[in-house]
């Protein structure tokens, strides 16, 4: 976990009072029926209920001001009804216009048709809150935004030293501070009324401190190092912040993905594999570093590669394979074919013993790795863009089964060279960049590697954060896509 950039506390703090407070003006028009041009005629009930709707936009990390600046009425309330629709139902903002790559199939709702009949039937209210995705992480982020939000009001809460290490059993200055953040979390019980919090770097504390590091992607060994107190620093109108991008991006989502597909979250470095509607895996990948982002795309794997030849990028041999000794391309496979540079099938081949070929424009896939040390790391952000799958020959094998074709896949990996497995249903691939995001039981939270938060919060005229600076990668033989 590495460390994070505060937004400044004043501007933070404005986020989430913006963020929660209802819009201005409503009940100002109250007239029985309004003629528009929008051609829909809204009544004193359905106007009031679209202000209350609006008003509530906090509950999904939309400011009202979006939508209502106040006083609205007729034709101009119709507008904001309808934005505010098409925000829950679609997301406010198009990630197409956002990034240079997202293929990523989305919503198509019309809500001018809800909407109006939503008015004739007089349930506007119950209509809007249809909109949003009805899934429990979507469900959870909401509530984590509205707790963040209120914490951020009560306070702004100031930067906590970095400068030493607190090791388990110490006695700190600093230990109070840092037990108000883990309280704020929900980490430690309540304070009790009169009781001061004691320097004292506790077991339950060190089981306090550990979860928080899990839930951060950090390794949790319980020590409160430089990473883990920048984090604690980070505050709750940050992660307000991030929850209310996160939902934006589940908004962005088909609300019926296929079934049976693979959903990787780039941000957090693991893939999620559902058979006929049911989680059937889950387990950790290595992608693209900081400054090679995976992108945002849905594709299919429609093959399955044993024992894979790995044809270079002329980008990556030119960068990267210039640099090695004949010596080291010679033993590790590297050969030149029509000019072409190629890895031979076998261990050593940056692919691994199995591709799971995708068709895309692209040119990105999931893979194995030789190099699995790096699963065991907190960041794995190591890649030239592609994925690679820990224990990725278990999970060919799975899927494999699951499609029939076990046998020609056996057989195939059995040989030293190349062979080629057609699924009979090709498996869809959602390779999507959740910063903060619902495991199950727990709202976790990750570092935006990528930087792509940023663009969603200004779009959604949330508070800047600072320039983030590109980690480089430590130097390594590993050249792999």
């Amino acid at each position: 976990m590495k460390q994070r950039i505060r937004i400044g506390g004043a501007v933070a703090l404005a986020l989430c009072s913006v963020a929660f407070t209802g819009c201005s003006g409503a009940g100002d028009n109250q007239q029985s029926t309004t003629a528009n041009a929008s051609g829909i005629d809204l009544n004193g009930q359905a106007e009031q209920q679209i202000r209350d709707a609006i008003a509530g936009a906090s509950a999904h990390g939309l400011k009202p001001t979006l939508f209502l600046k106040g006083g609205e009425s007729g034709d101009a309330l119709v507008q904001a009804g309808l934005k505010y629709a098409s925000a829950l139902a679609n997301g406010y903002t198009d990630p197409k216009q956002l990034h240079e790559v997202y293929t990523i199939p989305r919503p198509k709702v019309d809500v001018r048709a809800g909407f109006q009949q939503a008015v004739q039937q007089g349930n506007v209210g119950e209509w809007f809150n249809s909109l949003a995705p009805e899934t429990a992480e979507y469900k959870a982020l909401g509530q984590a935004f509205v707790q963040y939000g209120k914490l951020a009001q009560q306070g702004n809460q100031q930067p906590i030293p970095a400068d030493k290490p607190i090791k388990p059993g110490a006695q700190d200055s600093r230990m109070p501070a840092i037990v108000a953040v883990l309280r704020s979390g929900g980490y430690v019980p309540p304070q009790q009324q009169g009781t001061p919090d004691s320097t004292s770097y506790t077991p339950a504390l060190v089981a306090a401190v550990k979860q928080y590091q899990s839930d951060m992607g950090a390794k949790p060994d319980g020590v409160l190092g430089k990473d883990t107190i920048g984090a604690l620093s980070w505050g709750p109108a940050q992660r307000a912040r991030q929850l209310a991008v996160a939902m934006e991006r589940l908004r962005w989502l088909q609300r019926d993905p296929p079934k049976t597909r693979i959903d990787v979250n780039t941000a957090a470095s693991f893939l999620d594999y559902w058979r006929d509607g049911q989680h059937a895996d889950h387990r950790k990948v290595i992608n693209g570093e900081s400054d090679k982002p995976t992108p945002q795309l849905q594709a299919p794997i429609v093959r399955l590669v044993a024992n894979p030849t790995w044809n270079i990028p002329d980008g990556i041999a030119a960068k990267e394979l210039a640099t090695k000794s004949g010596s080291w391309l010679a033993s590790n496979g590297y050969a030149q074919k029509n000019g072409k540079w190629i890895q031979k099938s076998g261990p050593k081949n940056s692919l691994g013993l199995v591709k799971f070929d995708m068709d895309d424009d692209e040119a990105i896939y999931l893979h194995d790795t030789p190099a699995k040390a790096v699963f065991a790391l907190p960041d794995r952000h190591r890649s030239h863009g592609c994925v690679r799958v820990d224990n990725a020959v278990q999970f060919a094998t799975s899927i494999a089964e699951q499609e029939g074709v076990l046998d020609k896949f056996q057989q195939a990996m059995q040989k030293d060279d190349e062979g080629f497995i057609k699924l009979p249903n090709a498996i869809p691939v959602r390779l999507l960049y959740q910063t903060a995001f619902w495991d199950g039981s727990r709202v976790q939270f990750r570092e935006d590697v990528y930087g792509w938060d940023e663009n969603i919060a200004k779009a959604l005229e949330l508070a800047p954060g600072e320039p983030r600076k590109i980690q480089q990668p430590e130097s390594s033989d590993d050249v792999g896509p």
